[in-house]
């Protein structure tokens, strides 16, 4: 009787190793995650005609469709590398997903954004982070001096509007893609194109190769704000949460 018990044991034992390794090897990541958020993208810069809440535009304040509320974030403007540190307002504003915040008319001012093409890399910092702890007396001092210097005003393109401009985007120097997202294995990604595929009508689909182990699916490149909108709306029915668009790629 013992006997029979140690060997059931030792089955057991067997069966449970087997399926603890199943699961280990199973669930290795199927694409690199990003430690942090980041994100590039177009930005909405705030006016009084968006019908959300009200956004202080004097502000170095953001609203953001993911991250918590009081978040430090670093806005960078990637044509001239500007850049400086902002805070999420709210969280629970509603807004196109095509756009990755909506910003204050002082953020787009100091990045010297173009406002018919405001475009922005945003990255998460934590508020630990020796980064913040260096900037955290700058970002202080901007923001009272905002609170009290004029803005000189920005004027809002059609971007803002949701109806777009074509005639005033579509230029030789407009070119962005969509980064979908960086797989492990070259064989996923390439599932990830048959997906897209298959689900939507998008044909411009490329697959890169970064490294022996990464390989990006971008969509485009696209000449023009509207197919570049287009095809990222119809990217939101796979539900990807961190779609990127990326400039001349």
């Amino acid at each position: 009787m013992k006997y029979k018990n140690l060997l059931f044991l030792v089955i057991f034992t067997f069966i449970i190793g087997c399926k603890q390794y199943t699961l280990e090897n199973s669930s290795q990541p199927e694409f690199r995650t990003v430690k942090k958020y980041k994100n590039s993208g177009f930005s909405l810069i705030y006016n009084e005609n968006l019908k959300v809440k009200k956004l202080n535009n004097r502000s170095f304040d953001i609203f953001h469709k993911t991250l918590k509320r009081n978040s430090i974030v670093k806005i960078t403007n990637p044509l001239n590398n500007k850049f400086l540190i902002a805070e999420v307002k709210s969280n629970k504003v509603k807004f196109s997903n095509f756009y990755n915040a909506i910003i204050s008319n002082r953020i787009a001012e100091m990045l010297e954004l173009n406002p018919e093409e405001p475009y922005i890399e945003i990255i998460l910092i934590s508020k630990n982070s020796t980064f913040v702890a260096k900037k955290a007396k700058t970002f202080e001092e901007e923001k009272k001096v905002a609170e009290k210097a004029p803005i000189d005003g920005i004027k809002i393109s059609n971007l803002n509007e949701g109806t777009i401009n074509k005639k005033n985007l579509e230029n030789d120097n407009f070119s962005y893609s969509i980064k979908v997202a960086d797989f492990y294995y070259k064989k996923t990604a390439n599932l990830m194109i048959d997906r897209i595929k298959t689900e939507t009508s998008i044909k411009k689909i490329k697959l890169i190769k970064l490294s022996q182990t990464n390989y990006r699916v971008l969509l485009g490149p696209f000449s023009d704000i509207n197919s570049l909108r287009e095809s990222f709306e119809k990217m939101n029915s796979l539900f990807f949460e961190n779609l990127e668009i990326l400039k001349n790629v």
